[in-house]
């Protein structure tokens, strides 16, 4: 046959019939290789984000992105309010006394080689990673982080973890193991919009064959409070609220709430105010980074297939008790955070009542990428049923455990010099918003019939509060001297079994109470 001549009319049906099974086939496997490839994940996790005091209003597409077009978990708290063993905890799905970080220091186990060596090597990413998951982190990792650049967390495929605690400018990365050192130029160094162009410049150039998952975690709100320039002078009309516990005396609390000066000093008032506003503006560049993710993987055409996690490691109060700013305390405005999830299988714009822990972000991440959940070291569980309820299933959570372990220093602050030892964060007007003693550990009811906090100290005093919140939602009353003795020692046999639980034991609830006289876990502290 010539080389210009057609094939037969019978071959070139056969050509073509031929031609269009190869399509479909390869059009078929394209399909199921990207049908059976798991859920993309992000994580996007803020620094000091209350939700009781109105942390979230600066965050109008935020609500409207994530929680609008997912699920809002109105009952989410962290298993102790501070940065360090928080976030450990987010990693770890474990609660502190598992993962033994007790506070913001290195002596205090924050990214210290015992953390490296042991709960680190397993956490989450870990196991993501055994799943082919490509990983990204930017942003604030622990507050020590860094001693050791080079040093990269097993799991993670980009690095971009900031040296220490929150900054905005004039700061240090770690790249992939290598020092990159940030100055005060707002379009190459604002560190939020770093996490947010470089996580953007992660989603072009990924493997499409692979899920991904993405960790960012944004210095904002936490203190330099330094905003965006284009967002210095919103907000400037706000104050921190007055209502509630805003400056009221804590007369039947423990000690170190007693010594606050009441009523508040106009100095401290106008410190606070300021905080509050400033918070709130640095919070708006974290709302853009969110509605650009978005957008970007609506625009790559990943959004349908990827959940978005948005909380906090802990919350804050500006004025509460008449303590000015910070966090670590038991009460609500430090222990509730923000929890906002969209993804597959979730219907918009649905509340959640049943009670979430920071410790369950872990499983139900884990969860999602497919990981056997019996084979993990957690204390937490998943909360992916109570999201898209067709998916797992889920048990709820009757109690939960709040604990922490305070931080003092050893000499008196030489600018409040009548204070003495022990104590820490004492300003402004020298009023201490932590001690060695500040050491608590409580246990939370939050059912439908039921909403109470028992909380024990490590103090000389054995100090106790009780609150019901049903009643006293603000916490104004310890009413640990009027309760019915049969609660506090159910609480009581609660509190001690959650405080030496782990693993599975931790969400065994029908076992958390048995007879045995009213005692104090902290006795031997």
């Amino acid at each position: 046959m010539a080389a210009t001549e057609a094939p037969p009319r019978g071959k070139q049906r056969g050509v073509v019939r031929l031609a269009l099974v190869t399509s479909l086939v390869t059009s078929l496997l394209t399909c199921c290789v990207r049908c059976d490839k798991p859920s993309n994940i992000v994580l996007i996790l803020t620094d000091d984000q209350d939700v009781t005091l109105g942390g979230m209003n600066p965050m109008t597409q935020t609500k409207a992105l994530i929680g609008e077009a997912g699920a809002t978990f109105v009952n989410s708290f962290t298993v102790t309010p501070l940065c360090c063993p928080s976030r450990s905890s987010i990693l770890s799905g474990q609660y502190p006394h598992n993962h033994a970080v007790r506070n913001n220091s290195l002596s205090g186990n924050c990214s210290s080689e015992q953390w490296q060596k042991g709960p680190e090597s397993v956490a989450f990413p870990f196991y993501l990673s055994k799943r082919n998951y490509q990983t990204f982190f930017a942003g604030k990792y622990l507050n020590e982080y860094g001693k050791d650049v080079g040093h990269v967390p097993p799991g993670w495929d980009q690095w971009h973890a900031l040296v220490g605690n929150s900054q905005y400018y004039n700061y240090t990365l770690s790249v992939n193991g290598k020092e990159e050192i940030h100055g005060d130029n707002y379009e190459k160094d604002y560190l939020t919009d770093l996490i947010k162009n470089r996580s953007l410049a992660f989603l072009d150039n990924r493997s499409p064959q692979h899920p991904f998952f993405l960790m960012l975690s944004p210095p904002a709100p936490h203190s330099p409070w330094t905003a965006a320039p284009q967002y210095q002078k919103k907000f400037v009309d706000v104050k921190a609220p007055r209502d509630g516990s805003f400056d009221k005396l804590g007369k039947d609390k423990h000690w170190l709430l007693r010594q606050a000066s009441n009523p508040m000093s106009n100095t401290s008032l106008s410190y606070l105010d300021d905080a509050y506003r400033r918070r709130w503006q640095t919070l708006l560049s974290v709302d853009e980074m969110v509605a650009s993710l978005v957008k970007k993987l609506k625009d790559i055409q990943e959004l349908n297939n990827t959940y978005i996690f948005y909380t906090s490691d802990n919350g804050y109060h500006t004025g509460q008790f008449s303590l000015p700013i910070d966090k670590r305390q038991l009460y609500e405005f430090d222990i509730r955070i923000p929890l906002l999830v969209r993804g597959p299988g979730i219907k918009p714009n649905i509340t959640v009542k049943a009670p979430v822990l920071n410790i369950d972000l872990a499983p139900t991440i884990m969860d999602i990428s497919g990981v056997n959940l019996s084979t993990v070291n957690v204390d937490g569980q998943s909360f992916l049923s109570q999201m898209a309820p067709s998916l797992r299933n889920g048990t709820s959570r009757p109690y939960f455990l709040v604990e922490y372990t305070g931080e003092g220093n050893p000499n008196t602050d030489p600018a409040c010099p009548k204070l003495g030892p022990g104590l820490s964060i004492c300003y402004p007007d020298c009023v201490c918003e932590d001690s060695y003693n500040n050491t608590y550990a409580c246990v939370r009811s939050l059912t439908s019939g039921q909403d109470l906090q028992y909380c024990e100290f490590a103090d000389s005093e054995s100090f106790v509060e009780v609150y019901n919140l049903t009643a006293d939602p603000h916490q104004l009353e310890n009413i640990s001297k009027k309760i019915d003795p049969t609660i506090l020692q159910t609480m009581n046999q609660r509190l001690i079994k959650l405080q030496s639980c782990a693993n599975k034991g931790c969400r065994d609830y029908e076992n958390m109470r048995w007879d045995q006289p009213l005692r104090s876990r902290f006795r031997n502290h």
